[in-house]
């Protein structure tokens, strides 16, 4: 995320996203009540009262928001922000009208808040940071392959193949079968990596996932240049995947891909739950007592759980995660794209790892 100008005191940031990550990030960031302002496209009507009145023509033009909604299309790559017109030339006369200001790859845009969260501010920073390409993963075995993308957001899945091949005592036919069958997955992985040409790893059960980087590398010497892993694990295809994230089998390969953190705090809360140990808690509730006794190591929010709440409710949440700021806690916003979040939505949305225990 490029940062062309930060003013918090006015509460002003203007940013240009540069990766599908970073429209991940804003779509965490911008809230109801915000405002966003970007060049977009509106189509403008003549003002004939007493004729028909002709087609509208559409225009660029820059206008600001007051959101009301923030809408993630993955399908289209882009953000949709969705709110009242604040701010437009006066000549078009659409204030006070609703408008969708769609949030791309490239395209500058100025965020506006009231007071910005330190969780935002924090995340904001991360964006600028990160240089680090997204992971591309191959999980397979001799049934099934898949190919996904691994990102900050989650996990993006591209190609998902099921095959059945001839038994090992039609060994001529299995040995042709296979080798179609190999070819067809490099075929897939290719498709999938040549645009970004990110670190490769490969994982899966057996011993055809260590086939396939032999073949690799003998027929595509460029993307096995790339593969920085491979890796065993007792499920193919997406389960594959999963299964690694939860055991930390990609950790090390993703040390700096968010969503192998996430994952890994995740299971070390269910992991004291399932021992019944008392230095962790969940729920809004409990966690605000943990908090005052000073306890709370970490925080763990689901993302949904601070963007689609009331604003009472987001109060009390930032509240909460201020003071736990305050105590040297640390808070950990995590995504709902993947297992980890919708683990912790099971849980209410909220959760504590702590410094000590709480009878």
């Amino acid at each position: 995320m490029k940062i062309l100008r930060r003013d918090l005191k006015h509460g002003k940031v203007v940013v240009v996203p540069e990766t599908l990550d970073d429209l991940w990030h804003l779509y965490n960031i911008v809230v109801s009540s915000d405002e966003v302002y970007a060049r977009t496209t509106r189509v403008v009507r003549a003002d004939e009262r007493y004729a028909r009145p002709k087609k509208g023509k559409r225009f660029s033009v820059f206008l600001g928001i007051k959101v009301e909604k923030v809408l993630w299309d993955r399908t289209l790559n882009r953000l949709r922000v969705h709110g009242i017109v604040c701010e437009a030339p006066e000549e078009i006369n659409v204030k006070g009208s609703h408008h969708t200001i769609n949030v791309i790859v490239n395209k500058p845009i100025t965020i506006v808040k009231s007071r910005w969260p330190k969780h935002h501010v924090d995340r904001l920073k991360r964006a600028s940071r990160v240089t680090v390409t997204p992971i591309t993963v191959l999980s397979m075995d001799d049934e099934e392959y898949c190919v996904a993308v691994l990102r900050q957001y989650g996990i993006d899945a591209r190609v998902e193949e099921r095959t059945r091949l001839p038994g090992k005592l039609e060994a001529e036919k299995r040995t042709k079968a296979k080798r179609e069958f190999l070819k067809k997955a490099l075929q897939s992985l290719r498709e999938t990596w040549k645009n970004s040409r990110s670190p490769v790893v490969v994982i899966g059960p057996g011993f055809v996932k260590n086939d396939f980087v032999k073949y690799i590398n003998r027929e595509a010497s460029d993307i096995a240049s790339a593969v920085i892993d491979v890796k065993g694990v007792n499920s193919s295809g997406l389960a594959g995947i999963h299964e690694a994230l939860r055991s930390g089998v990609l950790f090390k390969a993703l040390r700096h891909v968010r969503i192998a953190q996430e994952t890994k705090v995740m299971e070390e809360v269910l992991e004291r739950l399932g021992k019944g140990r008392l230095d962790v808690t969940y729920g809004l509730t409990e966690v605000e007592k943990a908090s005052s006794f000073g306890a709370v190591e970490k925080l763990l929010l689901a993302d949904v759980t601070l963007r689609e709440t009331t604003d009472e409710k987001r109060t009390t949440l930032e509240k909460l995660m201020r003071e736990i700021e305050e105590r040297g806690g640390q808070i950990i916003v995590i995504s709902t794209e993947h297992e980890a979040g919708a683990k912790l939505l099971a849980l209410g949305g909220v959760a504590a790892l702590l410094r000590f225990p709480l009878g």
